[in-house]
């Protein structure tokens, strides 16, 4: 059973962060997204924990958490090399951890999940950021039948979990659209434009611009098609302190349409 210290003074409060995970290969691949991403691993503090909200587990009606012992490695995607479909990451689960996260958030009702594991949007980023696989790992489902603003408003409710030793980690990317990905080509005006409205909309703290980002019409319909990667960073946005300092990383619009940009509070 892990043991999580019920608080800790505001110093040792963990950081937060949105990952713009991108393209599964940048698991493997060496290349500047994933280097960042081994580089931030060892300047982190150690979590006691992570708890990854992925871009990459929908649900409806209905939030969940992955609450077993040992979570599986989800190969979730199609069409990549077989080098990548071997990847494992055999992080524990946090059993505890989800059912206090459970009890710690009133609305809505969150359920246990026993069935999904961890998707690629989280193990494709934690191993080259933690590449023993040693932290217990768990994740939150989104609820893609819900408003902008119930994820936002879900994010605060996770707060408490910062003061626990446990690291929240946001995946998904803040512009994405496959069906106009470009290999090797510059990336498009309107993806630049909406990643800096985004950008500059979390530097002065218009979180409720961010939340409403769909009153931006058709440049934020071709920038999220569907919207489940622009999710993630609500949470995040919902979990930061006004106390935190901002950092961005791998700041670039990568294969033409999707934002690799990152952020981190601490």
């Amino acid at each position: 059973m892990i043991k999580i210290a019920d608080h800790l003074n505001p110093a040792s409060r963990m950081p937060v962060m949105f990952v713009g995970h991108g393209n599964p290969m940048n698991a493997i691949l060496d290349n500047s997204f994933r280097r960042t991403w081994q580089d931030i691993g060892k300047k982190l503090p150690r979590p006691q924990a992570i708890l990854s909200i992925s871009a990459h587990w929908i649900t409806r009606n209905i939030t969940k958490v992955t609450a077993m012992e040992k979570p599986e490695t989800i190969h979730d995607f199609g069409g990549f090399p077989e080098e990548l479909y071997r990847q494992q990451y055999p992080a524990p689960g946090s059993p505890q951890l989800a059912r206090e996260t459970q009890r710690m958030v009133s609305r809505p009702e969150v359920e246990l999940d026993f069935d999904w594991g961890l998707d690629h949007g989280t193990w494709s980023v934690l191993k080259p950021m933690f590449p023993l696989a040693d932290i217990p790992v768990y994740q939150l489902s989104l609820d893609y039948s819900q408003p902008p603003q119930f994820h936002f408003d879900l994010g605060k409710e996770l707060r408490a979990l910062r003061n626990r030793g446990v690291l929240i980690i946001g995946s998904g990317n803040i512009v994405h659209n496959l069906a106009m990905m470009r290999w090797g080509g510059e990336p498009y005006e309107w993806a630049v434009e909406f990643d800096k409205k985004i950008s500059g909309w979390i530097e002065d703290g218009d979180y409720r611009a961010i939340v409403e980002f769909q009153r931006l019409g058709r440049l934020a319909a071709i920038a999220h098609p569907t919207h489940d990667h622009f999710l993630p960073l609500l949470y995040v946005l919902g979990l930061r302190e006004k106390t935190d300092s901002l950092e961005y990383f791998n700041d670039q619009v990568d294969l033409g349409s999707v934002s690799m940009r990152s952020v981190v509070f601490r």
